[in-house]
């Protein structure tokens, strides 16, 4: 089984949500304030594509192997292949389940998930982790599901006492604590590293490191 430590702090970013800082800058000032996985998201109007994505992406991970940290790919099942990535994240409108396994026998695979059925298909298909979300409103995901609180986590760490499971939607450093309390092993953020001014302080609370 996946070692839960990985989803701590689990960071999401693509070239449209570093507000004019450099993304790779982004990236590795992440890397070096202490996120435990990350996860290219390249999606949006003026998302690159082609070569240029892939190009991105070898960077990417470049950068996360410089500081031993896995690199994950969403939903580009092509890309992922190609830069030979850690792993995949994908959504319920993705290939299944079992044809992402064939392909990345050895990978990390995630999915997310939205309900008690969907969870189950995750954890008996053959999912390494799952994310759950949104957890409170988001301004990163334009096409995000309704607002879900924590109730469905709580019920899935219930459920499921051992399984992988990484909040996200709206996470900050302000209401980390209570999505780690009910029952997820680490939260997934976009905005909240990318626009912060003190990513090492941001992580840290992340981590709920209050002490």
């Amino acid at each position: 089984m996946l070692n839960r430590d990985i989803l701590s702090v689990y960071f999401i970013m693509g070239t449209e949500n570093c507000k004019g800082e450099d993304p790779l800058t982004v990236l590795e000032d992440a890397c070096k304030s202490g996120i435990t996985c990350f996860q290219l998201r390249e999606k949006g109007p003026n998302a690159l594509k082609g070569q240029a994505l892939v190009d991105f992406a070898q960077k990417c991970k470049d950068i996360c192997q410089s500081f031993d940290i896995p690199f994950i790919i969403n939903d580009f099942v092509e890309l992922a292949l190609k830069v030979e990535a850690d792993g995949i994240h994908v959504g319920q409108d993705d290939a299944s389940l079992q044809e992402i396994r064939d392909l990345f026998p050895q990978k990390i695979i995630g999915v997310s998930v939205h309900n008690e059925q969907e969870m189950l298909e995750a954890v008996t298909n053959g999912a390494d982790y799952v994310g759950i979300g949104p957890i409170y409103e988001t301004k990163s995901k334009l096409d995000a599901e309704k607002v879900r609180g924590v109730s469905f986590l709580v019920k899935a760490r219930e459920l499921y006492p051992e399984f992988p499971i990484v909040g996200i939607g709206g996470i900050a450093s302000d209401n980390a604590k209570e999505v780690i309390d009910a029952g997820a092993d680490g939260v997934a953020v976009i905005s909240a590293i990318c626009e912060s001014k003190n990513r090492r302080e941001t992580v840290r609370l992340l981590k709920c490191e209050n002490e």
